[in-house]
């Protein structure tokens, strides 16, 4: 049996799946949790080193069923943006910053006209150009020392081969020309970072071979020496291609940390509610309307307010009221007007029970996901059911919800992690198990699907101009 590794490092955990290449099946995985730092409020960052010594455990935990020496490949996709510093030997310089980081946020000018007709998106918070700007101005030590500013997955490829590379689907971050993919002097100096420029690694293709397992690297994950090592891609286009959903007018989403809602298109129409983003293939890309606001507000609700929530999720959700319910916004992180809105309950009452609340709670993130897709519904045809990964999926309550919420159908396809899936097979095309990324997916299979239903459509209609109604009341407010 010949099978394929993906890795899918994101924010708070790492996930190492083995792929059968015959059947494109999950046959074994394992995960890896890094503990987030927050040194000040409102900053995020983690250890590059434990990013590191994370990947290898859950690596090594994956392919212990199967043996190293049947992975012909390794794929890997990973957060996109942050910033992870190395110098030339190698080294991190600093902790790595994560994309839910906030610090750079006086940095963003949210109507740069320049930046979005050059590169397809304007920056938020933890772009790459706002937080080398930051890094240059408040620690110009970091910035003198760093050789490279990688993202998360070509650190860990970095590690696994000794190989500086990075994609067209991390790189088009913030530098890259959005016509051509590539990176982009004019993008350089339009932000007042030409001297960064030489910081950024060579574009390879997502599916390329971008390198193979060092011996210090086999002797950490188990894997052969010389396995090859696909140059692998940004988290979410990965998970759209573990989806299956990669054609234009194919719609994705992400219920995890970030609320990420896509949708493959075949020219680069640019607006300042989405990133037009380079995809997996030349000429194609993946507009993305994103915020760091979805199913992390449950993590949260069950850390903070109702441990064991989990377990009785969908029976007190199932018991709570669809009449006279809180509004919540879910912006504990995010929202798609930057970091200053912040998470809420509104029109609490006394008869409210935790129930309720959870209700409330699951709504709110729906509704986050329905103003990204109309934001997207408005410019791009939408083909088929929406395919949908992340934690959220682990709900078919919640799935249920995203339907009625966003009025379409909802799909949720074979295998746990999609994003990890997508890089495995973007490893079966650096080797030639695949011929395309059509025949990569053909394995895909829906598991479960999601129609619309009418009368929780009308209702959650009514809900989300409730909604928009308490984010455009509390605006002012946010904004002091």
């Amino acid at each position: 049996m010949v099978n394929l590794l993906g890795v899918d490092a994101g924010q708070t955990v790492t996930k190492a799946v083995v792929v059968d290449a015959a059947t494109g099946e999950e046959i074994s995985s394992a995960e890896a949790r890094v503990p987030e730092l927050t040194p000040r409020p409102g900053w995020f960052e983690r250890d590059m080193d434990a990013v590191w010594n994370g990947c290898a455990e859950a690596i090594r935990k994956a392919i212990a069923p199967v043996g190293g020496d049947s992975v012909a490949a390794v794929g890997l996709c990973g957060h996109n943006d942050g910033c992870y510093p190395v110098d030339a030997a190698f080294r991190p310089v600093r902790n790595a910053i994560l994309a839910t980081d906030s610090r750079a946020e006086s940095y963003v000018d949210r109507h740069d006209a320049r930046a979005l007709a050059l590169t397809g998106q304007v920056p938020f918070a933890a772009s790459p150009a706002a937080l080398q700007k930051w890094l240059r101005d408040n620690e110009p030590d970091v910035v003198e020392r760093a050789r490279w500013l990688l993202f998360c997955k070509d650190w860990l490829r970095l590690r696994l081969t000794g190989v500086v590379a990075t994609d067209p689907t991390e790189a088009s971050a913030s530098f890259t020309d959005v016509h051509t993919q590539r990176w982009s002097p004019a993008a350089f100096e339009h932000y007042g970072l030409a001297e960064l420029a030489d910081r950024h690694p060579p574009i390879l293709d997502s599916a390329a071979v971008a390198g193979t397992v060092t011996a210090e690297a086999a002797a950490l994950t188990g894997l052969r020496v010389g396995t090859l090592v696909a140059t692998g891609a940004h988290d979410v286009d990965a998970a759209a291609l573990g989806l299956g959903a990669i054609t234009p007018g194919a719609v994705s989403i992400v219920m995890g940390t970030f609320s990420i809602n896509q949708v493959v298109a075949d020219h680069p129409h640019t607006d300042h509610r989405w990133q037009a983003r380079a995809f997996l293939q030349a000429g194609r890309w993946l507009a993305m309307s994103t915020s760091a606001a979805s199913a992390s507000n449950l993590e949260w609700f069950a850390k903070t307010l109702w441990p064991g929530v989990l377990a009785v999720l969908e029976e007190e959700v199932a018991a709570s009221t669809t009449e006279d319910l809180p509004i919540y916004l879910p912006f504990l992180r995010g929202s798609p007007d930057g970091s200053r809105p912040s998470g809420t309950f509104l029109g609490l009452r006394a008869h409210h029970t935790r129930g309720d609340l959870l209700r409330a709670l699951l709504e709110g993130v729906v509704l986050n996901h329905r103003t990204h897709l109309d934001a997207l519904r408005s410019a791009f045809p939408f083909h088929g059911a929406a395919r949908v990964a992340g934690g959220g999926t682990r709900s078919p309550l919640w799935t249920q919800m995203l339907a009625d919420g966003v009025n379409m159908a909802v799909e949720v396809t074979n295998g746990a992690e999609p994003g990890a899936r997508g890089a495995a097979l973007l490893a079966g095309i650096s080797t030639g198990h695949y011929a395309s990324l059509g025949e990569a997916v053909s394995t895909v299979r829906v598991v479960r699907t999601h129609e619309p239903s009418p009368p929780e459509v009308v209702r959650m209609r009514a809900r989300s101009a409730r909604y928009h109604s308490a984010v455009d009341a509390l605006s002012s407010w946010w904004n002091e």
